[in-house]
């Protein structure tokens, strides 16, 4: 049986082209954690996922500690059982072990990374201007290189938010459809008050109005919203969407890798979405090239809306050798891609390493 012979834990720094503004923080970087795993018989892997402060329980030290505890671990071990250990823990630090159960998947050559035909994958964009004159150029622009469907934050200030969600429909009417995101920004009365107030033309959906967890408060805003619901945050596992489905006015689930512990769980998620009747959009706006590539090679068979797997396009800097191809508002993979690390990026970005062999670590901070 092959074991793991060597595993390297980066912390990434990837700093951004624009603000990302949210109604709970603003990123000026992603800061990834990335794994790079070798085996005994001579197969790599690596993948990673970004613990993005404000977005959930989980905490970047925490998540940190987590993946030096499980590569010490697993140094050593045999690859077949390691995905099963480490999945046992996934409700500890959901993203954390996204990370290392994808690298182990890379390295055993899931089948869905194949890429056996061209595939063209639409991509969602956000809209970041405030100003009217600002907001028809962005849109413009967007509708130029391809971009059919535009995400809106909203969730700080309804009445605010109103406003600016007007200017952008009528920049957009006839060419884009929109998706508006309070990620969580608004409380049970304010949601009630926008959902309730807001003209649905050219609007796909309304995510996550409230806290994650307040599910009565969602549920009392879905009953008012005249565009169909969809739930994030709290979509990790099946029973999730299984929950989700049967609240009225829910018509979406949105889901991401990094919350569903790998490409297997995460492919049974987008099918128990769809069997409960919903349907589902797929992709983290906060995670690098290489999380955007595998959420791309899960999507690709089934995807059938704007993908939200952006997130590397908002960084200044790739990682991936090949980079992920895009073209006319898409994701393009061609047949055979296979992506590795850019070794001489990965360096450069990296803000902090562990390095695990025959259990000997050694450790370098930047």
């Amino acid at each position: 049986m092959p074991r793991i012979e060597r595993i390297t834990l980066r912390r990434l720094n990837l700093p951004l082209v624009t603000p990302y503004r949210l109604s709970y923080r603003t990123f000026d970087t992603f800061e990834p954690f990335m794994v790079e795993l070798s085996d005994s018989d001579g197969r790599s892997g690596f993948a990673d996922a970004h613990v993005a402060p404000g977005s959930s329980t989980e905490t970047r030290e925490g998540g940190w500690r987590f993946l030096g505890e499980w590569c010490e671990r697993l140094v050593g071990a045999e690859v077949e059982g390691a995905k099963e250990a480490v999945l046992a823990r996934f409700a500890e630090s959901k993203v954390s072990c996204t990370a290392l159960v994808s690298a182990l998947e890379v390295l055993e050559g899931h089948a869905l990374l194949a890429i056996d035909e061209e595939t063209r994958l639409p991509l969602m964009a956000p809209v970041n201007a405030t100003e009217p004159a600002a907001i028809e150029a962005e849109i413009a622009a967007g509708v130029a290189r391809g971009v059919r469907c535009f995400k809106v934050k909203v969730g700080k200030d309804v009445q605010a938010d109103l406003a600016r969600t007007a200017v952008i429909q009528a920049a957009a009417r006839g060419r884009a459809s929109l998706r508006l995101d309070a990620n969580r920004g608004f409380s049970r009365e304010d949601g009630i008050a926008f959902a309730s107030r807001l003209d649905p033309e050219g609007i796909e959906l309304f995510e996550q109005p409230c806290h994650a967890e307040d599910w009565q408060a969602n549920a009392a805003v879905a009953a008012v919203s005249p565009v169909p619901l969809m739930l994030d945050e709290p979509i990790c596992t099946l029973d999730d969407i299984a929950r989700a489905a049967e609240i009225d006015g829910v018509g979406f689930c949105k889901l991401k890798l990094k919350r569903f512990g790998g490409m297997d769980r995460l492919a049974e998620g987008l099918d128990a979405v769809r069997s409960h009747g919903m349907e589902w959009v797929l992709g983290d706006g906060l995670g690098s090239e290489t999380h955007g590539w595998l959420e791309a090679c899960v999507a690709r068979k089934t995807l059938r809306n704007a993908g939200e797997f952006n997130g590397f396009l908002k960084a200044h800097d790739r990682i991936l050798n090949p980079p992920l191809p895009t073209d006319a508002g898409a994701i393009l993979l061609p047949a055979g891609y296979a992506p590795q690390p850019d070794s001489a990026a990965v360096e450069r970005l990296t803000t902090e390493i562990l390095r695990f062999a025959d259990t000997r670590r050694t450790i370098h901070a930047t």
